[in-house]
């Protein structure tokens, strides 16, 4: 043990003790212990990533800004109809798929040119679908996939309005997304609007 912190004192040999003494450590904890469904940690994002004041911004002000302009106050795409028949544990799936979804086939469209921020926020989202690569559907995908085909139904015919909408609620698909898939307190998902 003298030896170790004789040796920890210098540079090279604080490298060494790291290498040889800590890194083993560090790889054998973050093997997933038997028994343990790694799924359920793919399908978690760490909260930091919803703290960032400056994408916040940019995507509660986008959404406001195409929302003001939205005058069907009937239809939303965005809400606790998406969760009808999905256990809580596939909700971060669930959101996933649409927020590829909408990255895809709203903000990367030709809409992408008529709004300010919508490139960031594009980034932003098709960051986290990145991080969520490995989250997989635990159990039957049948009702994930015919929530997902609902929403597309319903912004389909909407038409023209349909994108808009969606814009118009990115502050909640951002808020949704927050809470179906970090261990944050569950706030922001039953949010209404106007």
């Amino acid at each position: 043990m003298a030896y170790l912190q004789t040796l920890s004192k210098s540079f090279p040999g604080w490298i060494f003790f790291c290498c040889c003494c800590c890194l083993p450590l560090l790889l054998t904890s973050s093997l997933p212990l038997k028994g343990i469904s790694t799924a359920h940690h793919a399908c978690k994002l760490r909260k930091i990533n919803f703290q960032q004041p400056y994408i916040r911004n940019r995507t509660y002000t986008l959404a406001k800004m195409v929302h003001a302009s939205d005058k069907d106050t009937d239809n939303r795409l965005i809400g606790q109809q998406l969760y009808v028949n999905i256990k809580e544990n596939n909700r971060c799936y669930l959101m996933k798929r649409i927020v590829e979804f909408v990255v895809k086939d709203v903000l990367l469209t030709e809409i992408k040119n008529q709004y300010p921020y919508v490139e960031e926020v594009a980034q932003f989202l098709a960051s986290l679908t990145l991080e969520l690569s490995r989250c997989v559907s635990s159990g039957n995908r049948e009702d994930i996939e015919k929530n997902l085909e609902q929403m597309k139904n319903k912004m389909e015919q909407l038409g023209e309005n349909g994108k808009a909408k969606a814009i118009g609620e990115l502050d909640l698909l951002f808020d949704y997304m927050e809470n179906a898939c970090t261990d944050a307190p569950k706030k922001g998902g039953n949010k209404k609007k106007n």
